[in-house]
C-alpha cells in the first residue's frame, strides 16, 4: 500500500444477503468516509462507496463490484484507505496514525527507546507501541502531550517523557 494513502475505515463483514457490507469509519465525522472515495484495499483494488443506512457500530454500505453476500463476507477485516490529498489538513497537534508509525522515539535525555511499531486505541486514548533492539517486549507510551511532548515529522522523531514506573503503578 502506498504511503500516500491513509486508512479511513474497515469492513466488518456482510450485512444482509444482497451484498451490502458492514462498514466501520475511522473518520472524525463517520459519514465523511464517502467524500474520500474511491477507497482502496491493501492490494490497491479500488471501490466506490455508497452508505445505505446507519447500523450499530457503523454503516450498511454498497461497494462497487460486490453483489453477493459471500463476496461481502470475504472482505471481512479489509482496511480501506483514501488518497492523502483528499483528506483534510490537521492542526499542528494532531497526526494521522500512519505518519507516526516508524518514527524514532528518544527520551528527554536523548537515549533511543525504539521506533513506533503501532498506534493502539482501546477507547481511552491513543497509545504508542514502541519496539527497539534489545527489548523483550514493547514499550507502551500514552500518546499525550505530557508523555510525548515533541513530535517532529520533518525530522522523523518523537521526544518522549515516559511516566515513572511508580507513577504507572500508583
Amino acid at each position: 500500500m502506498s504511503n500516500d494513502r491513509i486508512v479511513v475505515g474497515a469492513i466488518a463483514g456482510s450485512f444482509g444477503v444482497k451484498g451490502e457490507v458492514r462498514l466501520k469509519s475511522f473518520c472524525a465525522n463517520p459519514e465523511d468516509i464517502t467524500i474520500y472515495a474511491p477507497l482502496y484495499d491493501d492490494a490497491g483494488k479500488e471501490y466506490s462507496v455508497k452508505i445505505t443506512r446507519p447500523i450499530k457500530g457503523g454503516f450498511a454500505a454498497r461497494l462497487s463490484g460486490i453483489r453477493f453476500k459471500d463476496e461481502a463476507d470475504a472482505l471481512r477485516g479489509t482496511k480501506l484507505s483514501a488518497d492523502r490529498e483528499l483528506l483534510p489538513a490537521l492542526p499542528d497537534d494532531e497526526f494521522y496514525h500512519a505518519d507516526l508509525i516508524g518514527l524514532e522515539v528518544l527520551d528527554t535525555g536523548g537515549a533511543k527507546l525504539g521506533k513506533v511499531a503501532a498506534v493502539l486505541n482501546h477507547g481511552a486514548g491513543d497509545i504508542l507501541e514502541i519496539r527497539g533492539p534489545g527489548q523483550k517486549g514493547s514499550l507502551l507510551l500514552p500518546f499525550t502531550k505530557e508523555a510525548a511532548p515533541t513530535v517532529d515529522l520533518g525530522v522523523g522523531r518523537i521526544i518522549a517523557d515516559p511516566p515513572d514506573d511508580d507513577e504507572a503503578d500508583g
